[in-house]
């Protein structure tokens, strides 16, 4: 009975040691997510977890962009010479199996193991007993590789499980730590502009951003009009406001009218303004943009949509800064600056006859282009996160981070429809991120349609992908808001004629009730 007594007494002081390491070990993972500096947050880690598992040494190695290049490794118990040879051979072996499978290796003695027992590394080092897991998933950014010498007793079932525990808990904090020591090291090419720009609501810090930054630096003080160029949805209105609210007429209104979204027929009216009785729906004075932004700024998106008639009189605004309102004999003053925007090419229009030359050279004084979200690659994952924190706060959610790995399917992905196509994807995700109750953004909630397995769609070219992503795009578009061609154009920031052209390539019909 005695002999009973003591071994329950043993036992139940086994498990009370047991539950004390493991309490160490969240505690002490927790404490370690506040540290700022990778190095010594790294070799700390790692020494807790040897100690925890009882391991006689250990290694750790975390992959940046590059899973070729190891961004960090770092040993414990080895010396500096078996280090060097631990990263020179090792990751031929049990690290590279255990990144390639994304699995857990655990065995009793590698040089016995038919698994590895052939590997050179191995038997050059005579390993024995090891546990080798990943950290993170989809795919690992790294690996936690245990060992023990020969003769000690090999890695138990609680030591994988507090080691899988670890590894699935310092995925999230190195991540952390190592997005903060990339901000502190990645330069910020827009740092010098914007000491002499106000331009807060901008967020990027790549070369091409900071040139367009910096053509607006140059434009803003002066009182001259300015053309912006670029593709669909780069963010040519958010340039416009910079550069009028860094302009001497920044006090004054921003008004903004967007040529592509209404019929050619109240383009004039919207523009000019109308008296009573100048068309059939003008039964009271109607207030045009021009005079909307007396003393401010007139910014007028895609401009290349304008019919030949309001380029005439757009013309003559600027030439002898004023116009007729519809219905008008006589002349307005007006005191505005035009900045216009346009995803065409105008001077194929005006090659083509479809705008005039002398509206197009009095616009094109000091043109900016707008670049793609493809030249400013840098900036995605940074444009991401801000889209995720405004997102939840306009939708009222809890607070939402994009992970790691939603941040790189991000930064790799194509975005035909630039920083606004970013824009809905990340709203989108974050939506689903909260409806699912998750604590992240993950990259299942950013692209659905490729989570779980290959997508059995991904087949033919580059082109025909992304022909079927446009089709998906704009059909949901369309049916978000029902089938409104002239608002569905507006949200996407494109032409009503591409639109129906759309519509007729991909051969879209509107789904049944």
């Amino acid at each position: 009975m005695n002999a009973l007594t003591t071994i329950v007494r043993r036992e139940r002081a086994d498990d009370l040691v047991r539950l004390r390491r493991e309490r160490d070990l969240f505690a002490r993972l927790l404490a370690l997510g506040r540290q700022e500096e990778p190095q010594p947050f790294l070799s700390e880690a790692l020494g807790l977890v040897v100690d925890v598992t009882g391991a006689q040494q250990g290694y750790l190695e975390l992959h940046g962009e590059n899973p070729e290049t190891p961004r960090w490794s770092l040993g414990h118990g080895f010396t500096s010479e078996q280090l060097d040879g631990v990263r020179a051979v090792i990751s031929r072996g049990i690290i590279a199996e255990a990144i390639a499978t994304g699995k857990t290796i655990v065995t009793d003695s590698a040089l016995l193991d038919e698994r590895f027992r052939r590997l050179d590394s191995v038997r050059t080092g005579h390993i024995e007993a090891v546990l080798c897991a990943p950290i993170g998933e989809d795919p690992p950014r790294g690996v936690l590789y245990l060992q023990k010498a020969a003769g000690r007793f090999a890695f138990a079932d609680d030591d994988r499980a507090h080691a899988e525990t670890f590894a699935w808990h310092l995925a999230a904090l190195v991540d952390r730590v190592l997005a903060r020591d990339r901000l502190r090291t990645t330069t910020d090419h827009t740092a010098l502009v914007r000491d002499a720009l106000r331009a807060t609501d901008v967020v990027g810090r790549s070369v091409a951003l900071a040139a367009a930054l910096q053509q607006a630096a140059l434009v803003a003080p002066l009182d001259v009009h300015v053309l912006l160029t670029g593709e669909t949805g780069t963010g040519k209105s958010q340039l416009a406001r910079v550069i009028h609210d860094n302009g001497p007429r920044g006090r004054h209104p921003l008004v903004t009218l967007n040529c592509a979204a209404l019929p050619e027929t109240l383009i004039e009216s919207e523009l000019f303004g109308a008296l009573p009785g100048a068309h059939s729906s003008a039964l009271r004075r109607v207030e045009g943009k021009v005079e909307a932004a007396e003393h401010g700024t007139l910014f007028l998106d895609e401009i290349g949509e304008l019919s030949h008639a309001a380029q005439a009189k757009l013309l003559h605004l600027l030439q002898a800064k004023e116009y007729y309102p519809l219905g008008g004999t006589k002349p307005r003053h007006a005191d505005v600056r035009v900045i216009a925007a346009t995803n065409t090419d105008l001077e194929q229009a005006v090659a083509g006859r479809r705008f005039r030359e002398d509206l197009f050279y009095r616009l094109h004084v000091l043109p900016i282009r707008v670049p793609s979200l493809a030249e400013r690659r840098d900036d995605v994952a940074l444009l991401a996160a801000s889209f995720c924190a405004r997102a939840c706060t306009h939708h009222g959610l809890p607070r939402l981070e994009m992970s790691p790995n939603a941040l790189r399917a991000a930064e790799s992905a194509e975005w035909p429809g630039n920083v606004r196509q970013l824009a809905h994807a990340v709203e989108a995700a974050v939506i689903r991120a909260a409806g699912a109750r998750a604590k992240q953004v993950e990259r299942a909630h950013l692209f659905p349609e490729s989570a779980g397995t290959a997508d059995p769609e991904i087949t033919g070219t580059f082109q025909e992908a992304t022909r079927r992503f446009q089709a998906h795009y704009l059909e949901d578009a369309l049916e978000a808001n029902g089938w409104n061609v002239v608002e569905t154009a507006r949200r996407l920031d494109l032409a009503r004629s591409h639109v129906y052209n759309l519509i007729r390539a991909f051969g879209l019909e509107r789904r049944r009730a």
